[in-house]
């Protein structure tokens, strides 16, 4: 049954270095928005449910341009509220071979999101018209009034019987010196009101500061994320392991951890277009598994497809249905649909 399900995040201009060059030697931009926000919300919109963003754009043509776009991926955009006068950039500069690609943040503090003041949102009435809201680590890392208004709307979702999404999503650059130090409690905070996590052992390692023996990856995660899942009482975690090949194509593995019991996808291969909003791709596919009731070994297979396909799609927002998905989760792909 189609949910409301609506983020709290900043909507970003992504300005993109066309083909392979360096921002260096080019002399054009691509433009588009985007946003973790922006692109769960957008994909669940393609799944059927209602996706809103809580947000703030500023009054002019940019804001203009940024909700037009938001409005043709058919995101709902009622509780955008406009203010301030900028929005926070990126620079991308594509990756080739042995050069990865890079991402440049640009007037990221002065954005009208990250400037908006306490009081600027009427969480009270969002929360009685969403079943879900997604919330992210990237805007945990702005600043301690945009913290603010992230856990206040978040225990406003938990008071009023909603579900709360938290997807880790560290960025060392957003924090700076000892960020893991700066981080681990407000990570505490959100964790503790989460139902749905994303997040994987790195982020169980480094952020929360927990110890383990083992070497191996899928070790560790097998014996740390039950400890965070116990210690806050989290319904669900779950999160991806990729390996980049020596032919340059990526695999991917998903995770869900649910009933105090794992399940993994198929470890997919891939080839890629366009790699930035791809994690975005695997959590709005593991938030639609649970909210359709999907058994979790379904849920996580579909994440990981749906992660995979938006490998594929330039532009940071997914843009695979449903269809899509499950027709990439059962067939193989590359012949051309007739």
């Amino acid at each position: 049954m189609p949910k409301s399900i609506a983020a709290f995040g900043e909507v970003m201009m992504r300005l993109q270095v066309p083909g392979y060059k360096l921002l260096s030697q080019g002399s054009t931009l691509n433009y588009s928005f985007s946003g973790t926000g922006v692109n769960v919300t957008a994909a669940l919109a393609r799944f059927g449910h209602t996706g809103l963003l809580v947000s703030t754009l500023p009054e002019n043509p940019i804001g203009d341009a940024a909700l037009s776009y938001l409005q043709k991926l058919g995101i709902t955009t009622s509780f955008i509220r406009r203010d301030g006068k900028y929005v926070g950039m990126y620079v991308l500069e594509n990756g080739f071979g042995a050069r990865p690609s890079r991402v440049t943040y640009t007037n990221r503090l002065e954005s009208s999101f990250n400037t908006a003041a306490e009081g600027t949102y009427d969480f009270n009435a969002i929360v009685k018209q969403v079943d879900i809201v997604h919330f992210c680590g990237i805007t945990l890392a702005m600043n301690d009034t945009v913290r603010h208004l992230m856990k206040t709307l978040a225990k406003a979702v938990k008071e009023n019987g909603g579900t709360i999404v938290f997807d880790c999503n560290y960025r060392p650059s957003l924090w700076g010196e000892a960020g893991y130090i700066k981080a681990k409690p407000h990570y505490e905070e959100m964790l503790q009101l989460a139902d749905i996590v994303m997040m994987n052992e790195m982020d169980a390692q480094f952020v929360l500061n927990l110890k383990t023996e083992k070497n191996d990856r899928s070790e560790q995660l097998k014996e740390l994320i039950p400890i965070v899942a116990k210690t806050y009482n989290i319904s669900v975690i779950a999160g991806t392991h990729r390996t980049i090949n020596g032919d340059n194509t990526h695999s991917l593995q998903g995770f869900i951890f649910k009933n105090q019991a794992f399940h993994f996808s198929k470890t997919l291969s891939f080839s890629v277009y366009d790699r930035i909003g791809a994690g975005d791709a695997y959590s709005s596919g593991i938030i639609h598994g649970e909210m359709e009731g999907f058994p979790p070994e379904k849920t996580v297979e579909f994440a990981a497809a749906a992660g995979m396909l938006a490998h594929t799609i330039a532009g940071d927002t997914p843009m695979s249905t449903e269809k899509d998905i499950l027709r990439a989760m059962t067939e193989s792909v590359g012949d051309i649909e007739r």
